[in-house]
């Protein structure tokens, strides 16, 4: 999330009563977390195992539960809970509005879209010229949608993002972080029925240009899909992941999270995607390798049992 003007990271460290180390003359740009930060970006870290990854990202002020060696040109803000540090800072800039209408007076709707009945269109929502609406449709606030965009009945766009603090210290362990990202849908894309686009946890999630989707697709938080991608039914894909331009995702195929698909991949129907996968390449299998190798491995697996049936025989002929 972009603050709407550069904050001083003196109001930070007063806003949230943190210790101030380091830079205390810089001005954050906006607040996000460890996997997608950006130079003059505010992070926040509470677990030793991660202090180093953050503290030596490109983020510029960390809001940390401990004192510890600053690089230049940054600045530590040490508090005792930095998540809850964090989410006060996006309950300020970004604050939840309530929505009263079914199309808000705020959303800009563009020239020939047509918004079918029983569709909702929240505050700041932005949908481009000739788009196609249907029924049913939810579009949280501040999405933006381009031109051309065609979504089906049932789908919901900008939904909270799965992402969940664990502190088993406490009564609850597990502690929703609040999304302040946005969904970003290029130009002529079209999203099937039931889908459901998830909103950045604290950057966008970006859905590109003349990308297709069948039903019962989830995109996750965060993840950014590149330009004429095609997703077939019940495809999932976990947050923060970047997909390259033109892969093509068969039916039930699942990527984890924070990896990245090189252009041109193929993926072939229920294979589930582990790891990150070079570009240009058809895959299979879960977990996937080269499809080749894994169609190979699959004839000699249905052929155990005969494999099998020889060794016993062997055996018995001794």
């Amino acid at each position: 999330m972009k603050f709407p003007a550069p904050v001083s990271v003196q109001w930070i460290a007063s806003w949230i009563g943190a210790e101030l180390i380091g830079n205390g003359q810089g001005f954050a740009t906006g607040i996000n977390e460890l996997h997608k930060v950006e130079p003059g970006d505010l992070a926040f870290v509470d677990h030793p195992k991660y202090y180093a990854a953050c503290i030596h990202s490109a983020a510029s002020f960390i809001i940390i539960n401990q004192k510890t060696e600053v690089p230049a040109g940054k600045a530590l803000l040490v508090v005792a809970e930095p998540f809850e540090a964090y989410l006060s800072l996006v309950r300020h800039f970004c604050p939840f509005e309530p929505a009263f209408k079914p199309v808000s007076d705020s959303a800009v709707i563009g020239k020939g879209t047509l918004i079918m009945p029983n569709v909702f269109v929240g505050n700041h929502v932005s949908i481009g010229e000739n788009c196609l609406i249907h029924p049913g449709v939810s579009i949280y606030d501040h999405c933006r949608i381009g031109d051309n965009v065609v979504i089906h009945a049932g789908t919901v766009i900008g939904g909270d993002a799965f992402y969940f603090n664990k502190k088993v210290n406490r009564e609850v362990w597990y502690k929703k972080m609040d999304s302040c990202g946005r969904v970003l849908i290029e130009s002529d894309v079209e999203i099937g029925c039931s889908c459901t686009i998830d909103r950045g946890v604290s950057h966008d999630t970006v859905i590109g240009r003349g990308t297709k989707m069948d039903n019962m697709v989830h995109i996750g938080h965060d993840v950014v899909v590149g330009r004429n991608c095609l997703f077939a039914a019940q495809v999932g894909i976990a947050g923060a992941t970047t997909i390259g331009d033109g892969v093509i995702l068969w039916g039930q195929v699942g990527v984890s999270k924070t990896l990245t698909v090189g252009d041109n991949v193929v993926v072939m129907a229920q294979s589930g995607v582990p790891h990150s996968l070079p570009a240009g390449k058809a895959y299979f299998g879960s977990p996937v390798q080269e499809a080749g190798a894994g169609m190979k491995q699959l004839v000699w697996i249905k052929r155990i049992p005969e494999l099998w049936d020889k060794v016993k025989r062997l055996e018995g002929s001794r």
